[in-house]
Formats: structure tokens, sequence, C-alpha cells
């Protein structure tokens, strides 16, 4: 029988994990929409890139002062403040009946949008050091869920309209706010002390080697990553004439199949090859299957040259964040995950721009194909990153997965 503390703490933990798990389901309903969306109303493929970038860029900007308050004020009214953003943003999305209002619904989402790097200050508050890591799991398997029903979601609603999706994010955002209000309790830590800013220490990191060149990998992974997750519905259409449902479900199935390679495939490779192999082989397979689809014609075999791709962001991601955990001291791990949010904001950012600017231009091969090349190069500057002392072993927590 749990202790009394241990039942307490169960409530907001499951509030903590539908939290996270709304705003993973928003962006994962959003990337097969959007784009759909955008171009119903006159948006150029450019013009969607600057509409995915604009969230990254906005919770760039406002992710540490959220933070910050949260420590000053407490993590209750700012995961409140966020959630009310994020239904803000969907009412607006719903609402939308011009480009303009796409982009400020963007916005208002991506300045409210802490609530994932708050979560996760709110579990380190109400759990004991021994429980933390289980808890910190449930973060993955909210970005798991999130990935697969979120695109799904939407694919499906999509069918009714392209407002369809939306309305059922807000009303989905909307359950959580109230959960939260009812349910969600204060913790007792608060400080006056300020975050320090992780750009403050970027540069100083980016001159070790050691780390520099894992932060290199870490800001390209996350590009290339974005120029994939943000031009594959236009790409679809493109070349194979698929509207939002096909690419929601298609998403959704390559969602599953980096969940199973998370679950049953990362830990086993780690374990025999180590994490810098495991880095290596996953970012040489995104690459060499991005390449290939950039160039397939047919649907089935497009569809089975992007699992390889799939297979590869997903055995890379953990065991970057892995490779980034080991790079210093534990006296520097806030600034270490701090840079690394920071570095990953920036990738998320310039990705969306990247890919569709190449698309709209030159056409939905060319932007699958620089991302293949760039993923490639990448794995090349990782052939010079240190693994860790010792034998290979697991990633502490395979589950950290940032999407911060």
């Amino acid at each position: 029988m749990g202790s009394p503390r241990s039942a307490l703490v169960q409530r907001p933990l499951l509030v903590i994990f539908l939290t996270v798990l709304v705003n993973l389901l928003g962006f994962g309903i959003i990337i097969p929409l959007l784009p759909f969306y955008a171009t119903s109303l006159g948006a150029s493929a450019f013009t969607v890139g600057l509409l995915f970038a604009s969230f990254s860029a906005c919770q760039l900007v406002a992710a540490p002062i959220l933070g910050n308050l949260s420590d000053r004020y407490g993590r209750r009214p700012v995961l409140l403040f966020s959630l009310i953003g994020t239904v803000v943003s969907f009412v607006m999305l719903a609402l939308a009946h011009n480009v303009t209002i796409l982009f400020a619904a963007r916005i208002v989402d991506g300045l409210s949008g802490g609530n994932i790097s708050t979560a996760r200050a709110y579990i380190g508050d109400v759990t004991a050091p021994e429980d933390r890591a289980k808890a910190f799991g449930l973060i993955g398997a909210a970005f798991g869920l999130g990935f697969v029903f979120g695109p799904a979601m939407g694919g499906a609603l999509s069918r009714i309209g392209y407002a369809a999706p939306a309305w059922g994010a807000a009303a989905i955002a909307g359950a959580a706010t109230l959960l939260a209000w009812v349910w969600l309790p204060e913790t007792v830590h608060k400080t006056s002390v300020p975050r320090s800013s992780p750009w403050r220490a970027m540069a100083e990191m980016l001159r070790r080697p050691a780390i520099g060149r894992l932060l290199v990998v870490d800001f390209f992974y996350w590009a290339t990553f974005a120029v994939y997750q943000t031009t594959f519905a236009l790409f679809g259409a493109r070349r194979f004439g698929f509207d939002a449902a096909h690419t929601g479900y298609l998403l959704a199935f390559f969602g599953a199949v980096g969940v199973v390679v998370q679950v049953a495939m990362v830990g086993p490779m780690v374990r025999r090859l180590g994490e810098r192999s495991t880095l290596l082989a996953g970012l040489s397979l995104a690459g060499v299957g991005l390449a290939i689809a950039s160039v397939v014609h047919d649907l089935l075999p497009f569809v089975i040259t992007v699992v390889p791709a799939a297979v590869g962001v997903s055995l890379a991601m953990p065991t970057l964040t892995s490779l980034l955990s080991q790079s210093a001291g534990p006296d520097e791990q806030g600034r270490v995950q701090g840079v690394s949010s920071a570095i990953e904001g920036l990738g998320r950012t310039v990705g969306p721009l990247w890919g569709n600017g190449v698309l709209g231009l030159y056409g939905e091969g060319a932007a699958f194909t620089t991302a293949a090349a760039v993923m490639l190069a990448t794995a090349a500057v990782a052939t010079r990153v240190a693994g860790p002392a010792g034998s290979p072993r697991a990633p502490a927590n395979l589950q950290s997965i940032n999407q911060r």
C-alpha cells in the first residue's frame, strides 16, 4: 500500500502528464493541418515555413521568461497561463479567415508555450529523487502519444473541415485547463533568484571542443528534422496528391515507428555499440532514407524508404540527449540543458524556413535532398564526437526527449 505522500503526488502527476500530452497533441494536429489550411488561404510554401518558424521563435524567446516566472511565483500560475494560451490559440486558428490570423494564433501559442519546461520543474518539485526518473518517463510517454495520436486526430477531423481539428484541440486543452485548475496544487518551490540566461553560456560552451561539437550536431539534427517534419505535408500533396487526412495518418504511422524504436531498439543498441556509434547509425540511416525518398515517385516505395529515416531520427534523438548530459559535470547539468534547449529551438526555427523555402523555389524533392545532405554531413561531424568514458551503456533516461 502506497504512502500518503505517494497518493497525494499521483493526481498532480496525472495533471502534468495531461498538460504535456495536450501540448504535444496540439503540435501533432498542427503538422498535417497547417500547410493545407494556410495554402487554402493563399499562403506560399515559404509562408508556411514562416508559420511553423514563428511558433518556435516565440517559444524560444518566452521559455526562459516563463521559467523565471515559475521560479519566482510558482509553477501553477505559469502552467495555467500556458494552457489558457493554448486554448486561445486554437480558437483563433479555428476562426481564422486569413493568413494574418494564422500567424497571430501561432505567435500566441509560442509566447504562452512554456508548459513542458515548467512541467519538468514541477515534477522535480513534487517527487523524491529516487522516483524522479520514473516520473520524467511520463513526459516521454506524452511525447510518444502526442506524435502518434495528434497527426491521426488532425487527419481524421480534417475530413469535416480545416477548422474541426483546431476546435477539437481547443476542447482538449480546455479540459486540461479545468483539471489543472481543480487538481493541481502549488509547489513550495519559489525563489527570487532569476535563472541564468542560456545565451550567455552558449558561446563559452561552443568553444569547448567536446561539448561544442555535440551542440553543433544538436543544432543541425533539429534543423534537419524540422525540414522533414514541416515539409512533409506539401511534399506529399505535390508528389502524391495527399490531403490533410492522408498526411496525418502517415505521420501517425511514422510516429508509432519512432515509439517502437525508442522502447525496443535504443537500449539494446547502446549496450552493444555505445552511444556514439548508435548516434552515428541513426544520423546516417536518417540521411540515406531521406535521400532515397527524395527521388522516389511511387507511394509504396516512398513509405518503405521513409521508415528507415523514422528509425534513424528515433535512434539519434535519445542518444544525442544522453551524450549532451554526459558532456559536463553534475554542477553544469542545468547550464547544459538550458543551452541545448536554446540550440534546438534555433534549429526548429531555421528548419521550416530552409525546408519550405527550398520546396517553394526548387520543388519538393530538393527539400528532402538538402535535408539528407545536411543530415549526412552532421553524421560526419559526429564521428569526431567523443563517447562517454567507460563501457557502452544505455542512456540514463531514454525518454528525456526535448520537445521543449
